[in-house]
């Protein structure tokens, strides 16, 4: 029985991996250059993974059982984000050091993304409203750099050739799913609704069975150039369900259909028939990928199909997607747990052998595997396998 499977994942390997080896009881938050063991090889602490870790805790408490310990993880990981992951001008750092010193900070706010996750389900798990609060007053200042231009340093001259990439509308979708558990702000249904626009209309090119990872301001396509053919199945993948988790949430059938090409295409391109697996990047016209890593199998995107694959049989009662839950799910159960030291590796080369045996570094932690375990577990047992 698949549940099963993904219930011991979630609750016998996931999460005692990293609850013995990642929190930092004496600094705060969670450490995540993690070796494979599980033995701890760098102590910077990427603010993402704070964030995710801390969402990761409390949706167990909310969803799983009323542990107390796990509660106590999402309290410490949003004590961490508070006291030391947040400028003066309301934004958040990327990275800290060990201590929590601030080490980095980037162009981009996707350390405020998962940290109003992670506030939000807390706020859910305790029904204390300072973290609502805090959630609310991280997503408006996110939302504020974002829209207006000129805040954020651009990441290419400007009016050169403008673009806009597909990362954000995705993203924001789950956030706002998240905050709006616990806020009725109408910014958050919005938000979604203006996601929705952005994706369908403007990334998403039915004629050429591809949602692309960057496009022109109004959806048009940037010619000449790798990055305007650039397709990313992981994303790809992860926006087909998150559009199909809002569409369960609306109880809107036609969304939840809507959503379901973009997986289709997104495995016809993204799946290596000669090896199996996702390929990590893939070009529109089939030329040469510029990304170096572009034919490596990493975790995530895998996960992201399974749970994709899940919620397409949900949506369309079509046994196909039962089919291809199956073979990535034989796929990556025979490639990505380790049997030796438990949790997964996270980084293939094309053939499936194993490239890099951490478990956890700047961008690996529990987050996409234990959301993965978690959902699939739940679906599993509602479509009774």
């Amino acid at each position: 029985m698949y549940a099963e499977v993904y219930k011991k994942g979630l609750l016998e390997d996931t999460i005692p991996f990293w609850t013995r080896y990642s929190v930092d009881w004496e600094n705060g938050g969670f450490l995540t250059f993690l070796d494979r063991d599980g033995s701890v090889y760098g102590g910077d602490k990427p603010v993402w993974l704070q964030g995710r870790i801390t969402w990761l805790y409390a949706r167990l408490y909310n969803e799983v059982e009323k542990r107390s310990e796990w509660l106590e993880l999402a309290r410490h990981g949003a004590d961490f984000l508070e006291k030391h992951c947040f400028d003066t001008d309301g934004r958040m750092f990327f990275l800290t050091t060990r201590d929590g010193t601030p080490l980095r900070k980037r162009r981009y706010v996707f350390s405020e993304v998962f940290a109003v996750m992670g506030f939000a389900e807390l706020a859910r798990a305790t029904g204390e409203d300072r973290y609502r609060a805090r959630a609310s007053q991280t997503f408006d200042t996110l939302m504020r750099f974002y829209t207006t231009p000129g805040l954020l340093e651009p990441k290419e001259i400007p009016g050169v050739r403008p673009s806009k990439s597909h990362a954000m509308p995705m993203i924001l979708i789950p956030t706002c799913q998240i905050a709006r558990r616990v806020d009725d702000r109408p910014i958050y249904s919005e938000t979604i609704d203006r996601s929705l626009f952005e994706i369908f209309n403007h990334f998403c090119k039915p004629q050429l069975r591809a949602l692309l990872e960057r496009v022109g301001p109004n959806g048009e396509l940037i010619p000449d150039c790798p990055e305007g053919r650039m397709i990313l199945p992981g994303h790809a993948i992860e926006s087909a369900w998150f559009i199909m988790e809002e569409a369960r949430i609306r109880g809107d059938r036609e969304l939840a259909l809507s959503a379901v090409p973009i997986l289709e295409w997104s495995l016809e391109r993204g799946w290596d028939d000669e090896f199996g697996g996702l390929l990590y990047y893939t070009d529109l016209e089939n030329k040469p990928c510029v990304q170096y890593e572009w034919d490596m199998k990493l975790w995530w995107p895998h996960t992201e199909a399974l749970i994709a694959t899940l919620m397409a049989y949900g949506a369309t009662g079509d046994r196909k997607w039962l089919n291809w839950h199956h073979r990535i799910h034989d796929y990556t159960y025979s490639h990505f747990p380790d049997p030796e030291y438990g949790e997964w590796f996270g980084y293939l080369h094309r053939d499936g052998t194993v490239s890099h045996r951490l478990k956890g570094n700047l961008w690996k932690g529990p987050y996409h595997l234990g959301r993965m375990q978690l959902m699939c577990w739940r679906l599993c047992e509602e479509f009774g396998f």
